[in-house]
């Protein structure tokens, strides 16, 4: 796969697919990325786990949080990476001994790692590198373009004012 680009159709039908996200670097300080990254996306419905050894046995906004992927004892839908190019490597290695295997390795924005991304095609997994879960949701549903952002999408849906705030927009999911 190029992982230049990815298709709009690729990017939405992971986001409406995926129900459990399994976030590798996940934190509970919320001037953090990972942060504000988890929190859209549990208000998004998605089941957030999160994967931090100096955090595990406690929780994120009520998720768990566990050590490692190993550690969580459930099927993972997708595991989100969080951390630099370089340990994404052994994190991927880490997803590919799950059983069942994630349907997803997503790596955030900056971390990218072909040979691990290989890896995990050549196992049936789809991957995703150098972009945001949180950022992609936002412009495939709408919700980003309330800020003026150009998503490159047209359309005729507006917010609506809900008691003192605004709708969310939502990709529809199975």
């Amino acid at each position: 796969m190029n992982h230049d680009r990815y298709p709009d159709e690729l990017i939405r039908g992971v986001l409406r697919s995926v129900r459990t996200i399994a976030m590798v670097g996940a934190s509970n300080n919320p001037v953090r990325p990972s942060y504000f990254v988890f929190k859209y996306l549990l208000g998004r419905g998605y089941r957030m786990i999160g994967i931090n050894p100096g955090l595990a046995g406690g929780t994120i906004l009520g998720a768990p949080v566990f050590a490692r992927l190993a550690n969580v004892g459930e099927p993972i839908d997708m595991a989100e990476i969080f951390r630099n190019s370089q340990a994404a490597g052994p994190i991927v290695d880490e997803a590919l001994a799950l059983d069942p295997l994630p349907k997803v390795i997503w790596m955030q924005l900056t971390v990218r790692n072909d040979e691990a991304a290989a890896r995990a095609e050549a196992r049936g997994i789809t991957v995703i590198m150098n972009r945001c879960p949180k950022i992609e949701y936002g412009r495939l549903s709408g919700e980003i373009g309330w800020t003026g952002v150009n998503t490159r999408l047209i359309s005729a849906k507006r917010p609506q004012r809900l008691n003192g705030g605004l709708q969310r927009l939502t990709i529809e999911r199975e």
